[in-house]
């Protein structure tokens, strides 16, 4: 099993979450729908000066699944290659 979580500009975030309920059916998750902060030269603090705003998905897949949260956001991201998307996978165990 793994952890995966996306941080990506918020302007995205459907696209995302129906990629991955279109490709891994039953797919669960958890959103944080604002996030603040900087990544690389750019700036996400929902202020007048830096508008934008990130969100968080936090998702645990089987082994079986990785590829496809892998392909997912490759496609996310060359579709929208001008917005921040990030994804962190770790190997996870249920306790």
């Amino acid at each position: 099993m793994y952890r995966c979580e996306i941080v990506s500009n918020k302007s995205v975030e459907d696209d995302i979450k129906e990629a991955l309920e279109q490709y891994i059916p039953g797919i669960l998750y958890t959103t944080i729908p604002l996030a603040y902060g900087r990544g690389g030269d750019d700036y996400k603090l929902g202020t007048s000066t830096w508008p934008e705003t990130n969100f968080v998905l936090v998702t645990y897949v089987e082994d079986k699944d990785l590829s496809m949260v892998k392909a997912v956001i490759k496609g996310t991201k060359e579709k929208f290659n001008r917005e921040g998307i990030k994804l962190f996978v770790v190997k996870a165990e249920e306790l």
